[in-house]
């Protein structure tokens, strides 16, 4: 019988409910003792290959308080991610998430970002202001967010990078119309890392964006493995093929996941979620089984034809 999306995902939040959060990494398909990680290939520095695309969730501190942002980054800290991807929305969201990444048992353990979103000396103003609100006179990852005035904040990015207030540096996109702008300007420069959107459903960057990337030594992080949630609603009561546990897929979040991460190409997997036990999942989709080639052509076709 295939299994029901939802009926999967309850059964997968009940298995790690029920094993604990110290426990996930020794069952069955998922023994490995740590998350997988990828290179940076500017510095051979290794990053894992989940993260946590938290710009909702975060945007949410002042309404909600700092606990469900303390609980998600607790739970991919525990499953051996590192990655917060963010940028600065308002002072009162951007000083609570600060106050969080600044405890002591997650000051030392992520990887954090930001972004450049505002055109000229507004979009300088807003890097400054949230180095300030992190508590971070470094930034792990300073980046120019969907290639807002590029060509202004690019050489500020430099900068910052030649002046260590950024590890490293790079710009994103989220939509296909910006692809051929962003590859105009990696004919002319090199950063240390892209975004891409990128799932088993928007699989475009594969084409052109991701073989470039590897050519170039440009590390990657891919945002929209759900497509914003939007897949979760295409996929409403559609069943995982009953073929998926043998490839060790068991939810709709792992089929996404798990066509992803094989690329070669890619560094690191934004999943954005206000659910611990969601963050949980998506972590686990980093251990175990990965489809071959051949599975990932037969999870596509699948996708292709509902």
């Amino acid at each position: 019988m295939p299994l029901d999306s939802n009926h999967s995902r309850r059964d997968f939040l009940a298995l790690l409910s029920a094993l604990g959060a110290s426990n996930f990494a020794t069952v069955g398909a998922w023994a490995q003792q740590t998350m997988p990680l990828r290179r940076i290939p500017t510095t051979g520095e290794t990053l894992p290959i989940i993260g946590l695309g938290s710009s909702k969730v975060i945007s949410e501190i002042s309404a909600n308080g700092p606990e469900p942002v303390e609980a998600i980054l607790r739970t991919l800290v525990e499953h051996g991610g590192r990655v917060v991807d963010t940028w600065p929305r308002n002072p009162a969201n951007d000083s609570g998430f600060g106050q969080i990444i600044n405890q002591p048992d997650l000051r030392d353990k992520l990887f954090v970002t930001t972004k450049v979103s505002e055109d000229g000396q507004a979009g300088v103003d807003q890097l400054e202001q949230s180095l300030k609100s992190y508590g971070r006179q470094t930034i792990d990852l300073a980046q120019i967010f969907s290639l807002t005035d590029l060509y202004t904040h690019w050489p500020t990015l430099k900068e910052w990078k030649a002046s260590g207030r950024a590890r490293y540096i790079g710009v994103t996109v989220s939509q296909y119309e910006l692809y051929e702008a962003l590859e105009e300007f990696l004919g002319r420069e090199t950063p240390d890392f892209v975004q891409y959107n990128y799932s088993i459903t928007e699989r475009r960057a594969e084409e052109r964006m991701l073989p470039l990337a590897q050519d170039r030594g440009i590390a990657v992080i891919i945002n929209r493995p759900f497509m914003n949630g939007e897949y979760f609603q295409r996929l409403a009561g559609v069943p995982l093929p009953d073929w998926a546990s043998e490839i060790g897929i068991h939810s709709w979040a792992e089929f996404s996941l798990k066509y992803i991460l094989p690329h070669p190409a890619i560094t690191s997997v934004l999943t954005e979620t206000s659910n611990p036990a969601h963050m949980a999942e998506n972590a686990m989709a980093a251990y175990g089984q990965m489809p071959d080639a051949a599975a990932r052509r037969r999870m596509a076709a699948y996708i292709d034809q509902v």
